[in-house]
Order: structure tokens, then sequence, then C-alpha cells
């Protein structure tokens, strides 16, 4: 019997498929879910705590890197739609594992207007689920003010991303 189990046991394990693996790293930014905390620097190297935020609504995006094509539209589209997110109670939030230093470079060239979060060790990245161990995946969480998860986007494409994220939160708030 105990042998029985234990081969249903490996083979449940073996069988285990990719999305699996992924929907056990997901669990972590679970919709209804506490957002994991974090407390990182954005660009003018002062510390942004996610427990400092409560009772905001937050939209915390991760890209790749500083001023490349697509990372660079996603942050404009933000900053575009910056005052928008402000109507709503939200703070919007990008994280790259860049440094201050290069996001200061960013925000100067582009005239962004949203605060970037530096996590050179990738550590929140992973806990959102948003490096894989080789690369960040682009991706987005929207936090309400209780500090729960209210939507992941697990993977997304910059173009659009942010009017994307602004109608869900509106639909969020009703």
């Amino acid at each position: 019997m105990a042998a029985t189990l234990l081969c249903a046991c490996l083979f449940a394990i073996a069988s285990a498929s990719p999305d699996t693996a992924r929907a056990a790293d997901d669990a972590k930014v679970a919709v209804g879910q506490p957002a994991p905390a974090f407390t990182l620097p954005i660009q003018d190297d002062t510390k942004v705590a996610l427990a400092d935020l409560k009772g905001k609504w937050v939209v915390l995006y991760f890209y790749p890197k500083d001023d490349t094509p697509g990372c660079t539209i996603e942050a404009c589209d933000f900053t575009d739609g910056v005052k928008s997110f402000e109507k709503l109670d939200a703070k919007v939030l990008g994280c790259s594992p860049d440094s201050t230093e290069s996001h200061r470079a960013f925000i100067k060239k582009h005239d962004l207007k949203i605060d970037l979060l530096s996590d050179p060790k990738r550590e929140t990245m992973t806990t959102y689920g948003a490096f894989d161990g080789k690369k960040v995946v682009r991706s987005t969480v929207i936090i309400n003010p209780e500090g729960k998860v209210a939507f992941h986007w697990p993977k997304v494409a910059p173009k659009g991303h942010a009017a994307e994220v602004k109608a869900k939160l509106e639909e969020l708030k009703k």
C-alpha cells in the first residue's frame, strides 16, 4: 500500500507541467492575498515600502531595463496617464534591476513622472514572479488600499499596457 502511494506521488510530481510550477510561483501574487512586502530605493535613493502606501491603490509594474525600446514605451505611457492614475488615488511604481543612478538618467532623458524602484538583487522581482532566475518578466500587479493583490498580469506587452491597467483599476474601484 505504501509503495503504491509513493509511486502515485512520484508520478504526480514527475508529470507536473511547467504550468503547474508556474501556478505555484503565481500563488505568491494570487488575487485576494496580501501583496508581498517590499522596501526598495527609488531614483532619489529614498526608500519606499509597500506598508507606507497602505490606504492607496498601487500599480507595481516590473520591466527589464531602463532606456530600452519597450521599457521606454511603457514608462512614457504610464507617465502620460499619471494624472489619471492620481485621480484614481493610485501610485504608479516601476521596478527594474537597474541602479538608482540609471533610473535618474532614464527619468531625466524621457521626463518621466513616475517613481522607479531599484531591485538589483531581484529579490522583490522574484517574490512577485517577475524574475524567473534568468530574465526579468514584464508584468504588473495592482494592489488595493488594504495591501492585497487586486489583479495580476503575469506577462504583458508594453504598448498600450498603461491604458489597460487604468481601465482595470477603474473597474476594480466600482
